[in-house]
């Protein structure tokens, strides 16, 4: 199944051994996935799984259509599931949909609009969702009321150029757009000005104010994804184009991101680094990498200086463009959207490194997955 296995450097036990959590119960939990796929080639749309992250043992629940699915993630309501459509045209939206957290069974309530190309990430919170759209260059913000979402739609062209990149940062692109823990900002990923942008988050109408420039990096880095660190002292963020992982000290009093390192993840320079996420206890973070030599890149994390180390690096299937780690910390599964699969792994949480399960979740271009507890 795989083509490689997780390699480790040496000399990395000293750190781990200072950040190893206590063990969890052997019996593991059961989990409810969600997972957005591309359509067109034999896929629904949404899909809804159980997943027991002691034993890796999956079941099928329901499936909803929605056209390609590829960012999905939860409101403040747990019974809540904001969901793009990445079409790259006039049909591009913004859907909303219930869950049953028990049985797993969803209902699309309404789609908005989104007037911006190719919205590839949604965020919500108790007022509003906002998309941020790759090709538009853009964010759409959608107020929440008690059908779903509200019309009109307010959007923010932000997205600027300046890159050196002559063909992927030529137009304005905009990757992501996330909420810092304190729910106080908004960071949006400038791709083609290689730069993070900060946005007040309010109440009430404007619910956005700004932006101001929370980081500006070196040219042709392409920033993609950003994560906090579990205290929200820290966050990280994925180059896409030059495949570098930077590490930020967070301040939430003035919304303000202080670069406290860089380094390389992707040592092949594919150009085609991916997702970011930490783990639930904070001492590993893992970054996914595409178009050469795909995998996952494993780092530690010294939890009181933000600052990380290499591991290891785990190959996977083809195109990983997302993965996911369960709330327990046991597993980490991966979307590999061009092996049309999900892949199940195991995480030692006392050295980060990855084992795969025999078991693995068959799915046309799977490209998102989200836990719900």
């Amino acid at each position: 199944m795989l083509s490689g296995a997780c390699l480790l450097w040496p000399g990395l036990f000293s750190l781990i051994s200072a950040c190893s959590p206590s063990p969890v119960a052997s019996s593991g939990e059961e989990l409810l996935m969600v997972v957005g796929t591309y359509t067109g080639e034999g896929s629904t749309g949404i899909y809804t799984f159980r997943l027991h992250t002691g034993t890796g043992h999956w079941q099928a629940l329901d499936s909803v259509s929605v056209d390609n699915p590829s960012f999905i993630a939860p409101g403040t309501d747990a019974s809540m599931l904001y969901a793009v459509s990445e079409n790259g045209n006039e049909n591009d939206a913004l859907n909303v949909l219930r869950i049953d957290r028990q049985t797993g069974n969803m209902t699309l309530l309404g789609s908005q609009l989104t007037r911006g190309e190719a919205p590839c990430y949604v965020s919500a919170n108790a007022h509003f969702a906002v998309t941020a759209n790759y090709t538009g260059g853009s964010l759409s913000l959608f107020p929440l009321d008690e059908k779903g979402l509200a019309a009109p739609v307010d959007t923010l062209f932000h997205g600027a150029t300046g890159g050196n990149d002559t063909i992927r940062q030529a137009t304005p692109h905009v990757h992501c757009a996330h909420f810092s823990p304190d729910g106080r900002y908004l960071l949006a990923t400038d791709f083609s000005s290689d730069r993070i942008l900060r946005f007040r988050v309010n109440d009430s109408r404007p619910f956005l104010t700004g932006p101001e420039v929370a980081a500006q990096l070196e040219p042709g880095q392409g920033p993609r994804h950003i994560t906090f660190s579990p205290d929200g002292s820290f966050a990280y963020l994925i180059s896409e184009l030059s495949g570098h992982i930077h590490a930020f000290r967070y301040d939430a009093t003035t919304g303000s991101l202080e670069r406290i390192q860089h380094l390389l993840a992707d040592s092949v320079e594919a150009r085609g680094s991916a997702h970011i996420q930490l783990s639930p206890d904070g001492c590993f973070l893992y970054a996914s990498h595409r178009l050469q030599n795909d995998g996952i890149s494993i780092f530690a994390v010294n939890r009181q200086q933000g600052t990380l180390s290499p591991v290891g690096y785990q190959r996977t299937g083809i195109h990983p463009r997302h993965f996911a780690i369960t709330p327990d910390g046991r597993l980490l599964l991966v979307a590999c959207r061009d092996s049309h699969r999900i892949e199940i792994y195991r995480r030692d949480r006392q050295t980060g490194e990855l084992r795969p399960f025999a078991s693995e979740i068959p799915l046309n271009k799977p490209v998102d997955i989200l836990f719900i507890r």
